[in-house]
């Protein structure tokens, strides 16, 4: 059994969040990103069953303020699939988490840097209880060689990462599932996180 033939089952959402917690680091990585842009939105749409996530899913608890927490993940799009979001909780910003966009050509198309939160919506946000912000841009100090902030409505980001934001769902303890909008459109698709464990050595 594999989390493709999960979705494609009528497994419920908590049978699936079983199977994930179950795998090695490994597995449930590949696993996760092997999932195409339809079997992403099955996921998004299985998701919605899901208690909300807080900040603490994305950087734990027990996790240093500044230190950085890489989510490894895909997207449903033609092309630079795989990414990595690597995240930090400030220090003395306990409602925000700080983030960038790892991919092989960030030099190219820029980190597009954001601040993550809860969403503000009364009752929350039926697409996701924490939106990844691009509109926003950390303020402080970053991790130890992270890039330089750029505004997302810079250079070639600009077309990527300006105007948009992420709204997340939980998945199982390490995995969430995201659709992306621009200017409140949904245009964007969907993308996968794995969470990397800490068990893990690469």
């Amino acid at each position: 059994m594999t989390l493709q033939t999960l979705l494609q089952s009528d497994a419920k959402l908590q049978d699936i969040g079983d199977h994930l917690d179950a795998l090695d680091p490994v597995s449930r990585r590949g696993q996760a990103l092997s999932l195409d842009g339809k079997s992403q939105q099955l996921l998004y749409e299985r998701a919605s069953e899901a208690p909300p996530l807080g900040l603490d899913f994305f950087v734990p608890a027990e996790a240093a303020d500044d230190r950085e927490v890489i989510h490894y993940g895909r997207n449903s799009q033609p092309a630079f699939r795989y990414f990595q979001k690597r995240w930090c909780r400030p220090t003395n910003r306990p409602q925000e988490l700080w983030g960038y966009n790892e991919t092989h050509v960030r030099p190219l198309i820029g980190p597009g840097y954001f601040v993550a939160h809860a969403t503000e919506n009364e009752g929350g946000d039926p697409r996701g209880a924490v939106v990844v912000d691009y509109f926003m841009t950390p303020k402080g100090p970053m991790p130890a060689g992270w890039p330089p902030i750029k505004p997302n409505s810079s250079g070639l980001q600009r077309f990527i990462y300006n105007n948009c934001r992420d709204y997340m769902r939980r998945t199982s303890k390490h995995v969430s599932i995201g659709i992306a909008y621009r200017l409140e459109k949904r245009v964007m698709g969907y993308f996968v996180l794995c969470r990397e464990d800490g068990s893990e050595s690469g």
